[in-house]
């Protein structure tokens, strides 16, 4: 186990915080390099269309793949994310459809990580794909 995935294990304990839990994200997975996150779609998630707003799933997207390399940190290193590219495969109803999303880590090195992640319906459906770069603090 890493340093990273303890506190990462440790901030969640379960349940998400900050945007991941105005979002109502579940954890599911926590493993070094992988991470997976699902939530529920609802109404107030809507466009104007009347499907799933882009910016929840660019959001699930984002978390994943940054705690993929939050669980593969030594003790002491930070990230940020620098650049998140999403493309969406299809569009997502409202009432109550449940996604889920794998982050992993493609590459971690001393200053640069990237990653991947896939969105998929209760079906197994792509619903989006995204990559990420992130900047790594390693600790002085």
């Amino acid at each position: 186990m890493t340093a990273g995935l303890d506190q990462l294990r440790t901030l969640l304990d379960g349940r998400m915080t900050g945007i991941g839990s105005l979002l109502d994200m579940t954890v599911e997975t926590l493993e070094p390099g992988r991470v997976v996150f699902a939530l529920r779609t609802r109404p107030d998630f809507g466009n104007p269309l009347g499907t799933l707003h882009g910016g929840v799933c660019s959001t699930l997207l984002d978390s994943a793949m940054g705690c993929a390399v939050h669980a593969s940190l030594p003790e002491g290193a930070g990230y940020t994310t620098l650049e998140l590219k999403v493309n969406f495969v299809r569009p997502v109803r409202l009432d109550g459809v449940r996604l889920r999303c794998e982050g992993t880590t493609i590459h971690l090195g001393g200053r640069i990580a990237t990653t991947e992640g896939r969105v998929t319906d209760e079906e197994g459906r792509l619903v989006a794909h995204g990559t990420s770069t992130c900047m790594v603090f390693r600790p002085a």
